[in-house]
């Protein structure tokens, strides 16, 4: 099975990125063989949308799984869209994700929610602009 791994470098041994639209390499990675695509992420630094972008790269790929870290809500409405198993709360290396996925260790992340997935804000103003 072909899954899609954000990463801090190209192989196997660099670190799951915990962005998944920010981050500077998918690794897409036969999780059977570790055969595996180190592909630029061309949407890193874009102002805004590189989560959808990310989706559009990883699904060109024929990933049909997402490592992670994180991911945001408008990402995850795309890769739920596409039918791209999404998998966060990712971390150490490509090949140890990727080995973890194929012995069924992750489960399937559920629908994001700002309170759970985000954090909530602990702001101390007054809201409706007041200061």
């Amino acid at each position: 099975m072909k899954v899609a791994v954000s990463a801090t470098g190209g192989g196997l041994d660099a670190a799951v990125d915990p962005r998944f639209g920010r981050c500077p390499y998918f690794i897409i990675v036969d999780t059977d063989t570790l055969e595996f695509e180190a592909v630029p992420n061309t949407s890193q630094s874009a102002p805004h949308g590189a989560g959808i972008q990310a989706v559009h790269t990883v699904a060109s790929k024929g990933a049909q799984a997402v490592l992670t870290g994180n991911v945001g809500p408008n990402a995850y409405q795309a890769l739920s869209a596409a039918g791209i198993q999404i998998i966060t709360g990712v971390s150490g290396t490509v090949r140890e994700a990727a080995g973890k996925y194929n012995r069924g260790e992750f489960k399937e992340t559920g629908s994001p929610t700002v309170g759970s997935h985000f954090g909530a804000g602990r702001g101390r103003g007054m809201g409706r602009g007041r200061r």
